[in-house]
This record gives C-alpha cells, structure tokens and sequence, in this order.
C-alpha cells in the first residue's frame, strides 16, 4: 500500500543532486545537497537547494560557540582556542590541550560531562584498545569544547554541573552569538552527540557566520578565533584529516567540518560557503566542499578534499565527483 503523500514536503527532500559515484564507467549512486555561498557583505550569490531552511551544523557550530565564549571572558592561547572549536582526533597533544585547559580553571576531567569515548584516530585508538583503555570524555573528540565550556562557567561564576542544560547562561550566550553572526534566529534546538545542545540555523546562515568570523579584525574576539584556527589547524582537526590540511593550503582560509556531512568555510575577504549532504554520507562532502571553493575562485591545490577511491576487488575501480555548480 503507498503511504499518502504530504502536502508539505520537507525541504531536506527537495535538494538536488550535488555528487555522483561512478563504478566502472556505471553511474551507480548519487548523493543529494544543499550549498550556500554568500559574498563578502553577507548577500546570497549562489545557492543550491533549499538554503534558507534550518540544518543542524553539529560541529560546524563550534567556532561560533568559542566566539561567544570568548566574548563572555574566556582567555586562552591560540592552540587552545583551536581545541576549543576542534573535534579533535584525541592524539596525546589534543588530550594534554584538554588537560591544561581544565587546569587554567582549576578542574580535572571529571568535570567533563561530554559522551565517554575512545579517541577516533585510528592509531591511537588502536593503541587505547591494545591496552585495554576504555572510554572516557577526556578521549571524546568535543572534550576541547566541553572543557572551553566549563572554564567559560568558571570565569563568569555560573554553575559548571548544568552547563549543558540549553537555560544555562552559557548556552543562552551561545545561541544568541549564532544567531548574530548568521543574522537569523536559532530555529531549533537539540541534543548533539556529544550531549551539549546543538542550534539549527539555515545553510545560508552558516556560510554568513563563517564570512564574517574569516573576514574580522585580528584585534577583535572573531579575529582571535580566526587567528587561532589559522595558525594551528592541527588543534582543530590533527593527523591526516581534511580540514586541518585544507587551512594549511589556502591561506586566509578557516574551516570547520561537522557530523551527518556538513562544512562550512570563511575566506579572508568574507566570503563564505556552506553544505550539507542531505543523507548524511561524508564521502561526498569534500569533492562538493572543493567544487564550491573552485567557483569561487579559488586556486589553491585542494587535494586534501580528494575522495577515496571507488574499490573494487581492492583497486580502483570508479569516482566519487561533484557536479559542476557554474562559474
């Protein structure tokens, strides 16, 4: 029996197709999306899908959230306030990070409230099984954050059992900074995966956001943020993951990835990009985020957002490729 049709289809159904997977010269899946690009005064200049519709950013977030912490007396050095907006591969020099600033507020990892984890590099990761380590929130990719969180309570006296709860201060000030530099009004409000609370805003929104904070004076609380990803990507991302590698290569550039396949980026001029792949696949992600970033104009090398290789038997067998957005 077909279910009845909805009157109102979800904007998330309607995106277009932004990537193709080829096998053997067989076009054998295609992935659906949403891309924004807004030029450096903020004006939408391309848009594909629905791009004024809310998405949940996940992580893509998390630059914005260390602004309003910084604007409610954080301080921290440059490569902590990377970790601050890292999901972080949980390598020795992003858990020492987490450490110290947890130390800064006079606090230890058990304070931290974010979801028990292993680290999801994989090396290290596969260290921490062989010695029969376990999960723990330090290891969890958003400690840097959940630990940026909890020295922001500190600071202002706010209560550091509850920071997660979307009333708290803390939160209260993240959603409003989002919603200044998106220039539109959080929509929603859910539980991320790592337990803190995550606010949708419109694709269009977060390439706003992202134009502004890459375009901001380097004296003031953005460009500190800016300043920090720039100079010390490894803190955002670490070992081998793109978007540390895609910051080392364009200079100016400041970037952050997010679950279910989002990524926003700011270009020093202001211009910013945002997308998301509508069914959550992350292989489709890079090779859109690059086609977005050639329209633009950017000329850099942008390997570092290859897609792996279609296999097949073990060797290449097939692409994964963006379709052209128009130049």
């Amino acid at each position: 029996m077909t279910p009845p049709q909805s009157s109102s289809e979800p904007p998330l159904h309607t995106a277009p197709v932004v990537a193709q997977v080829d096998r053997s010269g067989f076009l054998e899946s295609v992935h659906h999306g949403i891309i924004a690009t807004v030029a450096p005064g903020g004006e939408l200049t391309h848009a594909v899908g629905p791009v004024d519709s809310p998405i949940f950013p996940r992580s893509s977030n998390k630059p914005l959230q260390t602004l309003a912490m910084l604007r409610h007396g954080l301080d921290l050095p440059g490569p902590l306030l990377a970790l601050a907006s890292a999901s972080h591969n949980g390598e020795v020099f992003h858990l020492d990070g987490v450490r110290e600033i947890l130390a800064s507020a006079g606090l230890t990892e058990e304070a931290l409230q974010n979801t028990p984890d292993r680290p999801i590099y994989e090396p290290e990761r596969e260290r921490w099984i062989a010695a029969g380590q376990g999960p723990v929130s330090l290891a969890q990719n958003c400690s840097g954050k959940h630990a940026a969180m909890l020295a922001t309570c500190v600071v202002n006296g706010w209560d550091t059992t509850t920071y997660r709860d979307p009333e708290h201060p803390l939160q209260r000030a993240m959603a409003q900074t989002l919603a200044e530099l998106s220039g539109e009004d959080v929509a929603a409000t859910g539980i991320d995966g790592c337990g803190a609370p995550v606010l949708a805003i419109s694709t269009a929104g977060l390439a706003r956001a992202f134009g502004r904070l890459a375009a901001a004076a380097p004296d003031t609380p953005e460009g500190r943020v800016a300043r920090a990803i720039r100079q010390h990507p490894e803190f955002l991302g670490g070992t081998g993951r793109d978007v540390t590698d895609l910051i080392r290569a364009v200079p100016g550039l400041i970037a952050k990835d997010g679950a279910e396949a989002v990524y926003a980026i700011g270009l020093s001029d202001g211009t910013g990009i945002a997308l998301k792949i509508t069914d959550g696949n992350q292989r489709a992600r890079t090779v859109v985020a690059a086609e977005a970033l050639r329209a633009v104009g950017v000329t850099e090398d942008l390997s570092a957002l290859d897609a792996d290789p279609v296999l097949g038997h073990g060797a290449p067998v097939g692409t994964i490729s963006a379709l052209p957005l128009g130049r």
